[in-house]
């Protein structure tokens, strides 16, 4: 396609001029002819069939009939004044009503003369009527007009109230086909088009902005679909190549001393064989000479944690140094303390930096880490201040990634000769099309088994009127020794009334388990870091039997003992958050409960969200229906990711369409990586138009 003409701006296009082109570019973000171009309809109006009146009754919808007025009259006062039509063919009449009339539509209708009418078909106490109708008069011209099916673009109230209506849109659309005539040109080779049965580019979208019929329109679907996710897929296995030619790793030769003791002497249970396997892709990347940027996937629980370890150990035996960098001080801390005793039976020397470390430490560790004598930093984004250099950096393993913004991760890039090995970890499983299209430039390991003695958690939903049911249960598991988290949905910090939710329930629940018999803890966000440590190392310590907090215990606490998780106003929570929270409880021995409590209204999708979770404790099930609500967007996070960059496609009722064409594109790619073969020039050609030239960032992922 002429890249040139496409990029001219919708100012230039007959019928725009600057004033619509402003207004096109504020509401839909149309700013060029290729815009305007890629800019499908979202419905299809059928005018190309008609209904008898006695058919309607099985219609539910937009209708068209051919027939006469033969009475027209106004009907009612006031507010309730209206104009009725009796609308006839020869099987039955129907009536047309103008809820606001005005003199120009009755002078303009005439009687007995045949019309075309058309609109939404209503039904009250079994009597059919069509509001507001669409009305021709039944001529040649007219009926030539509805051979084909009629878009429906998106659009905006202001659009609207300024005149450029879908009928403006579709003239503008118009235009445009004539503007390009035959300047469309193809983008896929003869050999794909053949083996799919691909209409050529130029009519596939010539057609879906006129169809015909349904047939010819879901052909052109199907062809813009495919070659929209051909290009994503193959843009995305593009880069991770480019990415292991141009971005030397380090190379770890061996094993190493601290691998082998650990793995040997210290590993206090079987690795299960998904954490073998997942543990063989990381080596196998370590030793490559290429950059490893690998995103490891696992469930809640599946024991990523030991995996991330035991990469760190393998760049450490090699002579280098490793960080885990942690949304969460507590998970910092947590991790640390996890770690510090192994690290000092294996001589490596480990440490943790948080923003809320003391000066003089942060400068004993920054003047150790420059020296190479600390080989594990544990902690925060801290680690990326400034002022925080490493000696050797080999490997960063960034825990729960979309935490945290491309350019943050970049600055670890910058502390380093070579940029260092790349693990991002993250617990909220990603459905399997999402990570296709969005982090398909990553290699990928999935752990998806969970070890042995991890118990499903039994969900249970219940209202606010079963509260001293909750709490008859709670005292029954405290008095088996049990500890109960109790979670409050404080969503920022800053909000009065979520923060009074938390203090008004702590107070509750204080009422409702009394001290001496009971003690409780609680832990929010405006508490300082030593009081917050504090009361969760209460609560690791079982000295306390009810923790109270908001979302900071979400990622990564880990405490055998808690067997019960409460989450209050749990309609508040998204699918991937409840998941991560009820992950909190069962990883001991015992059997474990998580409590939905909601208000007594809800909405649809919190209802849904509900029914999953009591459903089902399988992270990938939950990922899924969490994209089907909340959509790819928002899943994501538009800091990290941007908007996604389909158009047409839908990540959930195109799966299978998606997996087809990405095992197709890692074959084109595997025989042909450089796409220098004669017959793949088109895909070449198209994809140095859409590449834009990005800097390191375009390597990050």
């Amino acid at each position: 396609m002429n890249s040139d003409i496409l990029n001219t701006s919708i100012e230039f296009l007959k019928g725009v001029g600057p004033n619509r082109a402003k207004l096109l570019n504020g509401e839909l973000k149309i700013s060029t002819f290729k815009d305007l171009l890629f800019q499908f309809p979202f419905r299809y109006i059928d005018k190309t069939s008609y209904h008898k009146i006695s058919e309607i009754q099985s219609i539910n919808s937009e209708i068209q009939i051919i027939g006469k007025i033969s009475d027209l009259k106004e009907v009612g006062i006031g507010k309730k004044k209206r104009l009725v039509a009796k609308f006839i063919d020869d099987t039955g009449s129907i009536d047309l009503v103008w809820f606001k009339t005005n003199r120009w539509l009755i002078d303009s209708i005439k009687l007995n003369t045949e019309y075309i009418a058309y609109g939404k078909l209503n039904s009250y106490n079994g009597k059919h009527s069509i509001a507001h109708p669409e009305l021709e008069l039944y001529n040649n011209e007219n009926v030539k007009k509805r051979t084909k099916l009629t878009a429906v673009y998106p659009s905006t109230e202001l659009l609207n109230r300024r005149g450029i209506t879908n009928k403006v849109i579709l003239n503008l659309i118009e235009e445009l086909l004539i503007t390009l005539n035959n300047k469309i040109d193809e983008n896929l080779p003869t050999y794909l088009k053949q083996k799919f049965n691909l209409l050529a580019r130029r009519e596939a979208l010539i057609i879906i902005h006129k169809p015909r019929n349904l047939d010819e329109l879901k052909k052109a679907i199907y062809r813009l679909k495919f070659e929209e996710i051909f290009f994503l897929q193959i843009r995305l296995i593009k880069k991770n190549i480019n990415r292991k030619e141009k971005i030397k790793g380090y190379k770890f030769n061996v094993i190493g001393k601290e691998f082998d003791k650990f793995f040997k002497d210290h590993l206090s249970f079987e690795l299960t064989n998904a954490q073998k396997r997942v543990l063989k892709e990381i080596r196998r990347d370590l030793g490559s000479g290429a950059q490893m940027n690998r995103l490891l996937q696992g469930d809640v629980g599946s024991g990523k944690t030991i995996v991330a370890f035991m990469s760190a150990l393998i760049a450490i035996g090699n002579g280098f140094q490793a960080c885990i960098m942690t949304p969460t001080e507590i998970l910092s801390h947590q991790h640390y303390n996890k770690f510090k005793d192994i690290c000092k039976l294996l001589n490596i020397n480990v440490k943790t930096l948080t923003g809320s470390s003391k000066a003089r430490y942060k400068k004993e560790v920054k003047e150790s880490l420059i020296k190479g004598e600390i080989d594990l930093l544990i902690g925060t984004h801290a680690l990326i201040y400034d002022g925080v250099d490493f000696k050797n950096l080999g490997i960063a393993i960034i825990d729960e990634q979309h935490k945290f913004g491309v350019a943050q991760r970049s600055k670890l890039w910058h502390k380093n000769k070579l940029p260092p090995h790349v693990l991002i970890m993250t617990a909220t499983p990603i459905p399997r099309t999402l990570a296709m299209s969005a982090y398909g430039d990553l290699d990928m390991s999935v752990i998806n088994e969970l070890p042995p003695g991890r118990k499903d958690i039994k969900t249970i939903h219940q209202s606010n009127r079963d509260r001293l049911k909750l709490i008859h249960f709670l005292k029954d598991e405290i008095k088996k020794g049990r500890q109960i988290y109790v979670v409050y949905p404080l969503i920022k910090e800053s909000e009065k009334l979520d923060f009074k939710d938390l203090l008004d329930g702590y107070e509750s629940f204080s009422r409702d388990f009394p001290m001496p018999k009971y003690q409780l803890s609680i832990v929010h966000g405006k508490m300082k870091n030593e009081d917050k440590d504090y009361e969760m190392q209460r609560f690791i310590e079982n000295k306390t039997q009810i923790l109270v907090s908001t979302t900071v215990i979400e990622v990564g606490v880990d405490i055998p003992n808690a067997t019960v998780m409460v989450i209050e106003s749990a309609e508040r929570f998204g699918l991937s958050q409840l998941h991560q929270l009820r992950g909190r409880v069962g990883r001991g021995a015992h059997k474990s409960y998580c409590f939905l409590i909601t208000g007594n209204k809800q909405t649809k999708e919190s209802k849904i969200r509900m029914e999953t979770m009591v459903s089902t404790n399988d992270g990938f099930i939950i990922a899924e229906k969490d994209l089907e609500l909340r959509g790819p967007g928002n899943i994501m996070g538009t800091q990290q990711s941007g908007e996604m960059p389909l158009r047409i496609t839908n990540l959930i009722g195109d799966s299978k369409l998606i997996q087809k064409i990405r095992l197709l594109a890692e074959k084109i790619l595997e025989k042909d990586p450089k796409l220098t073969n004669p017959n793949n020039s088109l895909i070449l050609s198209y994809l140095k138009q859409i590449i834009d030239k990005k800097n390191i960032w375009e390597y990050i992922s």
